[in-house]
């Protein structure tokens, strides 16, 4: 489930891109699989461990186009041990609601984007998210969890300051919000509730098939309930 546009952000062959807090690694596969080297970096190293395996799955099943690579970097995103410049491309996705400083994380992402270079800002949108913090404590207090819920005016400002020409957005995962409010409602923890459980198996559906009907359904709810707000971003240069 990809939450970034890559006809937005496009990469392949000769880029080097950063995958700042990569988790799982959703993106970073992508990313390899057009041809491009791409770095997941995250704090949870055994996460990293995970994308490690499947980047080595991905190259003997023949997905690795000719001359990429894919690495896993565990570090700290305020201190990123790459030099000035490092990548073409950057992918933040849902990662600077979760950092306490995320000014210092923005300045770092700058600092290791080339001049000229674009990255894609992912952050969940306001009104979904204020909702599930309405509805649950728990959902934004658990260590780890979510501890800010961003304007689009405010994550714009923060990002024009460190240095960044904004660019476009779009909202992503309109069908997600809702089961994030069940959630809430239920226990963020009580996966076997009834109501959650089912919806949860629409959304593997939806995830797995993309039917026509739910992808006209996502793509009207985006712009009211989707789950994420994804900004377009490049360095001067």
């Amino acid at each position: 489930m990809l939450t970034v546009d890559f006809g937005r952000l496009p990469v392949g062959p000769g880029d080097r891109v950063l995958d700042l807090g990569a988790g799982g690694g959703r993106h970073a596969f992508e990313v390899l699989r057009r041809g491009a080297d791409v770095v997941a970096f995250d704090m949870n190293a055994d996460e990293l461990a995970g994308v490690a395996d499947m980047f080595a799955a991905m190259d003997k099943a023949g997905e690795v186009p000719e001359g990429a690579t894919g690495e896993t970097v565990v570090g700290d995103a305020l201190d990123m041990p790459f030099p000035d410049g490092e990548f073409s491309k950057v992918i933040a996705s849902e990662v600077l609601e979760h950092i306490p400083d995320d000014m210092a994380a923005m300045r770092e992402l700058y600092r290791v984007l080339k001049p000229g270079g674009m990255a894609a800002i992912t952050v969940p949108s306001f009104l979904p998210e204020r909702i599930c913090w309405a509805l649950s404590e728990d959902y934004h207090t658990a260590p780890g969890g979510h501890i800010r819920i961003y304007t689009l005016a405010e994550l714009s400002a923060k990002l024009k300051s460190t240095g960044f020409r904004v660019g476009p957005h779009h909202h992503a995962h309109g069908l997600h919000a809702p089961y994030w409010w069940i959630k809430c409602a239920v226990g963020v923890n009580n996966d076997e509730h009834p109501l959650a459980k089912a919806y949860h198996q629409i959304l593997v559906w939806d995830i797995m098939k993309r039917p026509p009907a739910t992808r006209i359904a996502e793509a009207v709810l985006n712009p009211f309930i989707g789950k994420s707000v994804v900004l377009y971003v490049r360095k001067p240069g």
